[in-house]
């Protein structure tokens, strides 16, 4: 009964949160997310009786229908949301909470070749843009948001919104915060080129300073007519 419920619940999330779906049999027959997450319930539950083989199967001919890789022991919670899935990973540990949504391109990989925990958990409410990646075992706090393309590698507190490669946090709780809030200790090759170009204009700036920045242009110097008509007097 669960299970079905669940299914349910997922058909339903379409038709609420996507302006583009027609109603529930649009959802049933052309949504590649709505059927990579009904296969994947079902999917799950067989990976939990322990037959061997037969869910890894099952879930890459899923992925070959619908583009969408979802392993067979990765956790999703209730009314899971899949919108245009295309190229959509999620790994074996990686656990998703209640009301959560994907975008094309979402990767919830991992960084470790370990065994035991390596993909993200994700809280309930999230929203996570177009082709952004949520690497190892991190946790992804309730109500937050990921931007399109963002790499997220640090835990990410509730509320917040995290945009860029590394990861920023640039709202918490619907406020803004030090654009040094990094989520991640590695280079950021746009930020070092910004950084570079205001390092460059203060110190242009300081030198316009101290040759006494003028207001006004200077205008090459006014050339006495005369003087040419008596070096080269018409004829």
């Amino acid at each position: 009964m669960s299970l079905l419920s669940d299914i349910i619940g997922d058909l339903k999330v379409p038709v609420e949160r996507d302006p583009a779906a027609k109603g529930y049999l649009d959802v049933i027959l052309s949504y590649p997310g709505f059927h990579a997450v009904t296969a994947h319930r079902i999917i799950h539950e067989i990976n939990k009786l322990d037959i061997p083989l037969v869910p890894r199967l099952l879930s890459n001919i899923v992925r070959f229908a619908t583009g969408i890789e979802i392993h067979p022991a990765a956790k999703i919670g209730k009314r899971f949301f899949i919108d245009h899935g295309m190229g959509v990973l999620i790994g074996a540990t990686a656990e998703i909470g209640d009301d959560v949504t994907l975008y094309k391109g979402v990767t919830l990989g991992g960084t470790s070749l370990g065994k035991g925990k390596r993909h993200p958990t994700i809280g309930n409410d999230v929203v996570i843009g177009t082709n952004a990646s949520v690497l190892g075992a991190i946790t992804i706090g309730d109500g937050s948001r990921i931007g399109a393309g963002s790499v997220v590698v640090r835990d990410v507190p509730p509320k917040s919104t995290v945009v860029g490669i590394p990861g920023r946090i640039v709202l918490l709780d619907g406020k803004p915060v030090s654009a040094s809030s990094t989520l991640v200790d590695m280079p950021d090759p746009q930020g070092l080129v910004i950084q570079q170009l205001a390092e460059r204009i203060e110190a242009l700036e300081a030198k316009l300073a101290e040759l006494g920045n003028p207001t006004q242009p200077s205008r090459p110097a006014q050339i006495n007519s005369a003087i040419f008509d008596d070096a080269f007097p018409v004829i």
